[in-house]
């Protein structure tokens, strides 16, 4: 079995009992770890995760999950982390930790005969997306695309590295506790096929002739399986901190949704 997941926001501020949630994350590895030759995790693990050029002691924090993540690749399962919006400064530290293979972008796949595009999922739009959306949105996924240039930035990384980790972390953590406190407060639910704009990317990329069996994200907190016209699926993961949902590939090449309820 290949399973996915994503969003964990691991550490946020604005989830309770987080020590209970890393255990339930680490419950639900054991269980898929049962029949698992890889494990896929869509991005945002962590609801911040900086790597400092000296000792950060708050990781200490996630060390329960990172040993399990350890465990299970000695097992001989092929764990693969994605980054995220909220987690893509690791510079090879998470690897150290983990022993997973880390991706810091979208990738296509094939398993039991099956090709699958795999992504977190930010920053992926249709090449005519303005088209489909009034200026009011336009401006806000504008500014997205700006912050998300910021954080990629090499230059401005190395600065951030620079900082001690107890002012990085603050700064980190208050930003994306306001996200996820925003987010609890007004979610936002499924836009719509012909406004949901992972549906769009897949739509295009099927109008380009990159037919792929599966489109998989996270990213979007919702849980989402949509076949197009073209045969190819969409499916939105969910996350692993309030809905506890994720996707299972069987060996015959079906790609199942499930919810984690130990």
């Amino acid at each position: 079995m290949i399973y996915f997941l994503s969003d964990a926001h691991l550490g946020s501020w604005a989830i309770e009992r987080g020590y209970a949630q890393q255990k339930k994350l680490i419950d639900l590895l054991e269980e898929m770890s049962k029949d698992a030759v890889s494990i896929y995790m869509l991005g945002d693990m962590f609801d911040f995760w900086m790597e400092y050029f000296v000792h950060d002691k708050s990781k200490r924090q996630y060390h329960p999950f990172c040993q399990e993540l350890r465990k299970l690749t000695k097992k001989g399962i092929h764990i693969h982390i994605f980054t995220g919006n909220h987690d893509l400064w690791t510079f090879g530290g998470l690897q150290q930790l983990t022993g997973a293979e880390i991706h810091y972008d979208s990738c296509t796949i094939s398993r039991y005969g099956k090709t699958l595009f795999l992504a977190h999922g930010d920053g992926l739009l249709p090449r005519d997306w303005m088209t489909y959306y009034p200026s009011r949105v336009r401006k806000k996924i504008q500014h997205f695309m700006f912050l998300r240039e910021v954080f990629r930035n090499p230059f401005l990384q190395f600065c951030f590295r620079c900082l001690p980790p107890r002012w990085g972390n603050r700064l980190g953590y208050s930003w994306a506790k306001k996200s996820r406190l925003k987010e609890l407060a007004n979610p936002c639910p499924y836009k719509g096929e012909h406004k949901e704009e992972l549906v769009l990317f897949a739509k295009d990329q099927e109008k380009q002739n990159n037919h792929r069996d599966y489109y998989i994200f996270g990213h979007r907190h919702i849980e989402l399986d949509l076949q197009l016209e073209t045969g190819a699926r969409v499916v939105i993961l969910g996350d692993t901190f309030k809905q506890w949902t994720y996707a299972k590939l069987d060996h015959k090449g079906q790609l199942t949704m499930h919810t984690y309820e130990p």
